[in-house]
């Protein structure tokens, strides 16, 4: 009884942690969007970070030591977090330039790339049901895009482009997995951003290539600026729920298969639709409700079916 008890509260610990880290990262994309308009892309990461890497060392201190810094696996981490910064990059320039419903919403498309990538990288096993949910997930994405109707905006290819790069984080995850924690994972991913983002302020920080009309260009190019004490709790907001919310949802990849947990993070998308309401005014249209209709509804037939096969129905 315990041999057979213990999986399942694995699984079930495994699916809260998606639940709660999709919905605390939800946050994250509410300040990330409420800073866009006066700071630089680069700054708002490295600030980001900077706070993110103090609760996470702070969180190794009481969780297992600092020993869970050292790996043997550097080059994996690497890939990992190259993955990692090219899907948060390319989500927050769209970010910037969409309604934050229309962004979640075609963002959503990952945990149908999770289950492409299952089996071309984890070699798992996909029945048709499961890729005519794909099918319908991607016909959700392009009723978004609206191709032909001289709406479709790069901002909105740039959220794809992020949601197939965010897949490629969580197959990473399930590989390293077996021997390195939720909070190595997220150490080195901050890391990597403070590295980078250093590197930009550096390169472009003081302005000189500001001046874009376009809003992803703007929140990418222009200089940086001592932020007043009213926007400090935004920037604190996004640290720390990229903390919470990364370290939760990375150990949900660890426990459990990507193809069950994926469908999971779509808890964040009716707080999308809220956030995008009570802070910036934003309701989705008629063509963005059918749109997100069909992503949704295509996770949830995923995480019906994978639900249904493991009871043996």
């Amino acid at each position: 009884m315990t041999a057979l008890a213990s999986p399942a509260r694995t699984t079930l610990l495994g699916i809260l942690c998606a639940v709660a880290g999709a919905a605390i990262l939800s946050v994250n994309d509410v300040a990330i969007k409420s800073l866009s308009g006066g700071y630089a892309l680069h700054q708002v990461i490295l600030t980001r970070s900077s706070i993110s890497l103090l609760f996470l060392l702070g969180f190794m201190g009481f969780a297992g030591g600092y020993r869970q810094i050292f790996t043997r696996r550097p080059r994996a981490h690497l890939l990992r977090v190259g993955f990692v910064m090219l899907s948060n990059i390319t989500y927050f320039l769209g970010l910037a330039a969409l309604p934050l419903a229309d962004a979640v919403a075609i963002a959503f498309v990952s945990p149908l790339v999770v289950t492409l990538l299952s089996v071309l990288v984890l070699g798992e096993v996909v029945g048709p049901r499961r890729w005519a949910a794909v099918a319908i997930g991607m016909a959700g994405v392009i009723v978004m895009l609206r191709p032909g109707s001289g709406a479709l905006q790069p901002a909105a290819l740039l959220v794809f482009i992020s949601a197939f790069t965010y897949a490629s984080t969580h197959m990473m995850t399930r590989r390293l997995r077996d021997t390195e924690s939720a909070a190595t994972l997220n150490f080195y991913v901050n890391c990597g951003f403070i590295l980078v983002s250093a590197l930009m302020g550096l390169t472009v920080g003081d302005g000189h290539l500001a001046g874009s009309t376009d809003p992803s260009l703007a929140f990418l190019l222009r200089g940086w600026i001592w932020p007043p004490m009213a926007d400090w709790p935004w920037f604190l907001a996004t640290g720390l729920s990229v903390a919470i919310g990364g370290l939760m949802v990375s150990q949900a990849y660890r426990l459990c298969e990507a193809a069950l947990i994926a469908p999971f993070e779509y808890a964040a998308m009716p707080l999308a639709i809220l956030w995008g309401l009570i802070f910036f005014g934003q309701i989705p249209d008629r063509t963005a409700w059918i749109g997100i209709a069909l992503i949704c509804g295509a996770g949830l037939y995923v995480l019906w079916r994978e639900t249904s096969l493991r009871r043996g129905q």
